[in-house]
C-alpha cells in the first residue's frame, strides 16, 4: 500500500510509469484528464500532474487501518488518481486553475458561510462557487461518477492552495486533491473517502467509531427556550415539563450561557452583566473554567423540596423582550453619540433564590446535574456546549491559570470573502480571539473536560469550530494550528466522555474531517434551524425549513462518512413542526428539541419517541435519491427532494447576492414518481437482498400543514408459497413505522419458520400503537407476548393488531398462516362430503 516510487504523469506525455502495478483509469494526456478515455477536464495547465493512487507513499500507520478497508482500498486502487501541483517561486496562496470543466452536469457542495456549507449544481467550472469542499461529476458515458476531492498536504489545505499564513509557503504538491470514478455514487463516496483515509491516516471513517449513545434517544436542548439567559430552574421545569407528559428526555444539552464570561471592559474575575442581546456573548472571553454565577448558587436539593422555586416561561419572555429593547436603546443611543450611563442596568433574569438557606452551601453544576438524575432517573446524559477555543471571544489573557492566552487579531482569509455575511464573524473580526498558546491546548481541553465530568457532564457540544483559519498567521498556518487544537480535543474526548461524547457544530470545512476526526463521531450536516429568518424575510419561517432539509441531506453524502451526520433540534410547536418530526424519523440521527418550556406539540412528538424517551432510528443515514444528485429542489421549481434510508429489514444559495433568500414562485405544487428503486438498498448488507425483490407493500403518511411532504415505507413482500405473501410494516402511527426492507424502526427481529402445515412468522416489535402489516391471507392466530390477541383483517390484506407497551418496550409475535396444502385438503374434504350426501 505504501510503494516508495512517485510516478506522474504530465501534460503533452503519454502516461507514463516505471512501476506497471501503478496503473489507474484516470490519465492525463493532451492536456486532458480523462476516465477509461472520457475527459472530464481539458486546457489543464503544465503544472498540474497527475499519478495513480497506487505510486504515491501513503500513511505508514497501516496498523491503526481495520484490514477491510485495506483490502477493499487495494483492490480499487485504479479508481483513484492525485492531481499534483508545482509553481516556480513558493507562495502562501496559490491560485491555479486545474482545467476547464464544460457540459458536464455535477453536484458540490461548498461554504456558504465559513462554518456551514451547503449544495450546488452546474455544468461548467463557471458555476462553481468559491470555498467548494467536493464534487460529484455525472459520466453518462460510462454510466458511472468521478468525485473530486481537494485534500490536506503538509501544511497547506483546499482551493490549490493556501496555508493560512503569509509566513507559511509552499511549491510542489503531490496530492492537492483525489479523484475517484464508481459506477454508484453512493459507494462511490464511501471507497473515494477510504482512499483517502489511507492516505492521509489523520482521520478514522464513521464505521471505525463508536457514536454517541444519544444517537437512539430523545433530548431537549435549553437553547430556544432560554438563550443566554438559560438557568437551572428554567432547565429543571423544562425536563419535568417533558417526563410529566410521557416523553421523558434521555439527554439534556445546556446551551451557550452557563460559562464564566466577561468582555474586556468588564471586571476580569465576574460574570458579564451586558449579554442582553445575541450577539454580545461573541465579544467575551472565558475568565474561569468553572460555572457562572446563576449556575454556581444552586445549592443541593433545591429542586426536590415541596417548596422548589416555581417557573414561568412567559414572565421569562417578557423580560427578555425589555432587556433586548434595552440593549437597542442603548446601541442607537452610542451611534448618536450620547450618554447611557443613565440608563437602567440590565436586569438578570433569575427563578432561584439564593438567601433561602444560608445555612447551606452552594453545589453548583454537580449538585443540579445530581439531583436531575436523582428525580428522572431516565435522564442518561447532560452535555454542555463551548466554543472550541473555550468561549466565542476565546480565552481572557492571564485569568486562568496554567494557560497562556493571548488576544489575537481576527483576519477573515480571501477565499471567504465572499460567504454570507454573518453576525458571528463580524463580532469575532471586531473583539479578536483570546488563543491558548496552542502548545497548550492538550492541557486547555484536558482542564475544561476533567473539571465537567468531575460534576456529571457526559459530553459537549463544541461550536464555533472554523475561528481557527482567523488567527493562524503566526501559528504555522491553518494545518497546523487546527492539527494541535484538534489532537487535543480527540485525547480528552477519549479520556473525559467515554471517547465518544461530543457533538461538533459550526464544523463544514475540510479541515475539520480531515484533521479533527479520528475520534469525533457525531457532527451537525445543516446550518441552525432558525424558526424564522434572522434577516427578515417574511416568507423565512416557511422556506428556511425547506433549506435545512437541503443542507442536511446533501452534506451528508461528504460528511457522513466521517461522522454520524446531526440534523439539529426543532421546536415541537413551530408552524412548520410536522415537517421537521417527517425528516427527523428518516435521519437516522438523534432526535431534540429546543422547546420553550411548557410550549410542546406532544401529539406530534408521541409519533417520534417512545414512552421511554427511545426512538426509532434508521439504519444509515439519510441521503438524496439518485435523481436529486444533479438537480437543485430548492429553486428549480420542478425537482422533487426525496431522501432515503433504510431500516433493520428494509427500508439554497443565491450567489450575486452572497445569501440565501426566498423565491415566492417556486411555491407551487409539483408532482414526480417516487418507487422501491430509489431506495438504495445495497448500502446495507442485510438489504441488499431487496433490490430484485418482484412485490413491495407500501404505507405512506401525507402531511400537508403549510410544507406539504410525504413519508412513505416500503417493505418487500415475501412469498410464502405459491398463494401466502406477506411483508410487516411496523408501527402505524409511528413516523419512522419500521418497514423500508422487510421490517425495520419498530421492528428489531423477524423470522419466517414452517411447520405442521403453518407458515409462522415471529418478529419482536419496540413501541406501542397498532401494527401495520401485509398478508394476503387471514391469519390462522396471532399469539404477542404469550397469548391471542384479536387482529382485523381485509381481503386486500391489510393486517392490523394492538401492540401494548411492556417494560423495555420489546414485544414478541407470532403470526401463524396456513400453507397451501391444507388449503386443498379443506376443499377436498367438502367435495367428498358432497358426493356422500347425494
Amino acid at each position: 500500500m505504501s510503494p516508495p516510487n512517485f510516478v506522474s504523469q504530465r501534460v503533452g506525455n503519454k502516461p507514463t510509469s516505471n512501476n506497471t502495478s501503478n496503473t489507474s483509469r484516470f490519465s492525463l494526456c493532451n492536456r486532458n484528464i480523462s476516465v477509461d478515455g472520457i475527459t472530464i477536464l481539458s486546457e489543464v495547465p503544465v503544472n498540474v500532474a497527475l499519478s495513480p493512487f497506487s505510486s504515491l507513499p501513503h500513511n505508514s500507520d497501516t496498523d491503526s487501518i481495520p484490514p477491510h478497508i485495506l483490502k477493499s482500498v487495494a483492490s480499487k486502487s485504479k479508481n483513484g488518481a492525485f492531481l499534483g501541483l508545482s509553481v516556480k517561486q513558493a507562495q502562501d496562496r496559490i491560485l491555479n486553475p486545474i482545467g476547464k470543466l464544460l457540459n458536464r452536469k455535477f453536484l458540490s457542495l461548498f461554504r456558504f458561510k465559513i462554518w456551514w456549507s451547503t449544495m450546488w449544481v452546474g455544468s461548467s467550472g463557471s458555476d462553481l462557487q468559491m470555498e467548494t469542499q467536493l464534487i460529484l461529476l455525472q459520466l453518462p458515458e460510462l454510466n458511472s461518477f468521478a468525485v473530486l476531492i481537494p485534500l490536506i498536504e503538509a501544511i497547506f489545505a483546499l482551493q490549490f492552495t493556501l496555508s493560512g499564513s503569509t509566513k507559511v509557503r509552499g511549491q510542489k504538491f503531490s496530492s492537492c486533491a483525489y479523484l475517484h470514478v464508481g459506477d454508484n455514487p453512493y459507494e462511490l463516496m464511501r471507497d473515494a473517502f477510504a482512499a483517502v483515509r489511507v492516505h492521509l491516516g489523520t482521520f478514522r471513517l464513521l464505521e471505525e467509531k463508536t457514536v454517541p449513545k444519544i444517537v437512539d434517544k430523545f433530548g431537549w436542548c435549553s437553547w430556544d427556550a432560554f438563550y443566554l439567559t438559560v438557568e437551572p430552574v428554567g432547565l429543571w421545569h423544562g425536563v419535568k415539563s417533558f417526563a410529566e407528559n410521557g416523553l421523558p428526555p434521555r439527554f439534556l444539552i445546556i446551551d451557550d450561557g452557563w460559562q464564566s464570561i466577561n468582555m474586556d471592559h468588564e471586571p476580569a474575575l465576574q460574570d458579564s452583566k451586558d449579554l442582553t442581546t445575541l450577539g454580545s456573548q461573541m465579544l467575551c472571553r472565558l475568565y474561569r473554567l468553572k460555572e457562572n454565577e446563576k449556575f454556581a448558587k444552586y445549592k443541593s436539593g433545591t429542586m426536590l423540596r415541596p417548596n422548589a422555586p416555581k417557573f414561568d416561561q412567559e414572565k421569562h419572555d417578557a423580560m427578555f423582550k425589555e432587556m433586548v429593547a434595552l440593549a437597542e436603546k442603548k446601541r442607537k443611543i452610542k451611534e448618536e453619540g450620547g450618554d447611557v450611563l443613565a440608563l437602567p442596568s440590565p436586569k438578570t433574569i433569575e427563578f432561584l433564590n439564593d438567601d433561602e438557606d444560608d445555612r447551606q452551601e452552594r453545589g453548583g453544576l454537580m449538585a443540579l446535574v445530581s439531583d436531575l438524575k436523582e428525580k428522572y432517573q431516565t435522564l442518561d446524559d447532560v452535555y454542555v456546549w463551548h466554543a472550541l477555543c473555550g468561549a466565542w471571544g476565546g480565552f481572557r489573557p492571564g485569568t486562568i491559570a496554567g494557560l497562556e492566552a493571548k488576544v489575537t487579531s481576527a483576519k477573515l482569509a480571501a477565499g471567504l470573502q465572499n460567504t454570507m455575511n454573518d453576525l458571528a464573524v463580524d463580532m469575532i473580526i471586531e473583539g479578536g480571539l483570546g488563543l491558548v498558546n496552542p502548545n497548550q491546548a492538550a492541557d486547555l481541553y484536558e482542564a475544561m473536560h476533567s473539571y465537567l465530568a468531575d460534576v456529571g457532564i457526559s459530553g459537549v457540544k463544541v461550536d464555533v469550530i472554523h475561528t481557527l483559519e482567523y488567527v493562524s498567521e503566526d501559528h504555522g498556518g491553518r494545518v497546523q494550528l487546527a492539527k494541535a487544537y484538534y489532537d487535543g480535543l480527540n485525547k480528552s474526548l477519549q479520556k473525559n466522555f467515554a471517547g465518544s461524547g461530543l457533538i461538533a457544530s459550526m464544523e463544514q470545512c475540510n479541515d475539520f474531517f480531515f484533521l479533527a476526526t479520528k475520534q469525533v463521531s457525531m457532527g451537525r450536516v445543516g446550518d441552525d434551524f432558525w424558526f424564522q429568518d434572522p434577516n427578515g424575510d417574511p416568507m423565512g419561517a416557511f422556506w428556511l425549513q425547506g433549506v435545512h432539509m437541503i443542507h442536511c441531506s446533501y452534506n451528508s453524502l461528504w460528511q457522513g462518512q466521517f461522522i454520524q451526520p446531526d440534523w439539529d433540534m426543532f421546536q415541537s410547536d413551530h408552524i412548520c413542526a410536522e415537517f421537521h418530526a417527517g425528516s427527523r424519523a428518516i435521519c437516522g440521527g438523534p432526535v431534540y428539541v429546543s422547546d420553550k418550556v411548557g410550549h410542546h406539540n406532544f401529539d406530534l412528538l408521541r409519533k417520534l419517541v417512545l414512552p421511554d424517551g427511545t426512538i426509532l432510528r434508521c439504519q444509515h443515514y439519510a441521503l438524496p435519491t439518485r435523481d436529486c444528485l444533479f438537480e437543485n429542489p430548492l429553486f428549480d421549481a420542478k425537482t422533487l427532494l426525496k431522501i432515503w434510508n433504510l431500516n433493520k429489514f428494509a427500508a439554497g444559495w443565491y450567489p450575486e447576492e452572497h445569501r440565501c433568500r426566498a423565491y415566492p414562485q417556486c411555491y407551487k405544487s409539483i408532482s414526480g414518481v417516487i418507487s422501491a428503486d430509489d431506495v438504495e438498498w445495497e448500502q446495507k448488507d442485510s438489504t441488499a437482498v431487496y433490490r430484485n425483490t418482484e412485490q413491495f407493500a407500501v404505507k405512506s403518511i401525507s402531511l400537508c400543514n403549510h410544507l406539504p411532504f410525504e413519508l412513505f415505507t416500503i417493505s418487500p413482500v415475501l412469498r410464502l408459497n405459491e398463494r401466502a405473501k406477506f411483508a410487516p410494516i411496523g408501527l402505524e402511527n409511528m413516523f419512522n413505522s419500521g418497514g423500508g426492507g422487510g421490517g425495520g424502526g419498530g421492528i428489531e427481529f423477524l423470522e419466517y419458520a414452517s411447520k405442521g402445515g403453518l407458515y409462522n412468522v415471529k418478529i419482536k416489535v419496540k413501541g406501542t400503537c397498532k401494527f401495520l402489516a401485509y398478508s394476503s391471507e387471514k391469519p390462522r392466530e396471532i399469539i404477542l407476548n404469550g397469548e391471542d390477541v384479536e387482529f382485523d383483517w381485509s381481503s386486500n390484506g391489510i393486517l392490523r393488531f394492538e401492540v401494548p407497551w411492556i417494560g423495555g418496550g420489546l414485544s414478541t409475535v407470532y403470526i401463524s398462516i396456513y400453507q397451501l396444502f391444507p388449503f386443498f385438503v379443506f376443499r377436498l374434504f367438502f367435495f367428498y362430503f358432497g358426493i356422500f350426501k347425494h
